[in-house]
């Protein structure tokens, strides 16, 4: 029997997001490609005794390149409410204590959370050996959030609907990228919001998502339809992008509702570089990351 099991939940990238005006329960449909790169948070997982409740601690990785305040409810975090979802679908209390080792910003358009909430539910499999596939823990995390179904498959795809319809891609080559990450969050929310102010009419074009991913990949090819709300949103993240472009003379996009800036790379030499070369001149962490593939779960036995 298992008693201890860590897990890693990769940061998604967006190359391409489509977003529609909201239906009548206020939901986005998107269509995006999406991708998994080497940007982690850890998850590790004690396995208590039946009966025992199960306990959480939140707290940043050593590693971490922005670390803000972790200042909302335990109870609310997507990788206790992932737990809880397992739970009932199985119909039983799993209890544990969980250590979220976080590396991903928040606020910064990576799926963070919903990353956490993924690997929840891959080492809760794994550490209860209840037999689970892939799908079945997607079907049981999605509607918590719209990334995280995706992020239980990790890997590439195209992203529909309100995240449920997954289509998954394979990638030939590796896909190598600077991310940047400005002091300024981007709550989720209030992105949305202005999107629907500046866009109150806009339509998902998943075709253009599709014949992107369809396509090689050019350094000016991602694109985002939350971007101009972000930077309308916050002038200063706007700021940012106008002092990082002279250094890395090439386009630079944004993931997700931001903040994360992020401009591709040749290769991972090309990156290192770039991602020195905007630490050292701006003072803005920047790390140079590669697609990945899913889950990462280690298991160790104590």
């Amino acid at each position: 029997m298992r008693h201890q099991i860590q897990a890693r939940g990769p940061a998604k990238l967006n190359l391409a997001l489509s977003v529609a005006a909201p239906q009548a329960d206020g939901m986005h449909p998107i269509a995006s490609w999406m991708m998994t790169v080497d940007l982690f948070d850890d998850i590790e997982l004690v396995r208590l005794p039946i009966g025992y409740p199960s306990r959480y601690a939140i707290t940043w990785h050593d590693e971490a390149l922005r670390k803000t305040n972790i200042d909302w409810s335990i109870s609310k975090d997507l990788t206790v409410l992932a737990h809880h979802a397992l739970e009932r679908a199985i119909g039983h209390a799993l209890a544990v204590q969980a250590r979220v080792q976080k590396r991903i910003p928040v606020g910064g358009g990576l799926g963070g959370g919903s990353a956490d909430a993924a690997a929840m539910l891959h080492g809760l499999n794994r550490l209860f050996e209840l037999g689970l596939s892939v799908e079945e823990l997607a079907a049981i995390g999605g509607p918590l959030g719209s990334d995280i179904a995706f992020q239980v498959h990790g890997g590439a795809g195209i992203v529909a609907g309100l995240g449920e319809r997954i289509e998954l891609i394979s990638s030939p080559t590796p896909l190598h990228a600077v991310l940047m990450f400005p002091e300024t969050a981007c709550p989720t929310g209030p992105v949305y919001r202005r999107f629907d102010d500046l866009r109150p009419d806009a339509r998902v074009d998943e075709d253009r998502v599709r014949r992107l991913s369809a396509e090689p990949m050019q350094k000016d090819s991602p694109f985002n339809d939350l971007a101009a709300a972000a930077l309308d949103l916050h002038s200063a993240l706007q700021d940012d992008l106008d002092r990082i472009r002279p250094i890395v003379e090439q386009p630079i996009h944004i993931s997700g509702s931001g903040s994360t800036l992020f401009t591709l790379c040749d290769d991972q030499f090309h990156a290192d570089l770039l991602a020195a070369a905007v630490f050292e001149k701006l003072q803005i962490p920047a790390t140079a990351v590669q697609t990945a593939p899913g889950i990462n779960l280690g298991e160790v036995d104590r």
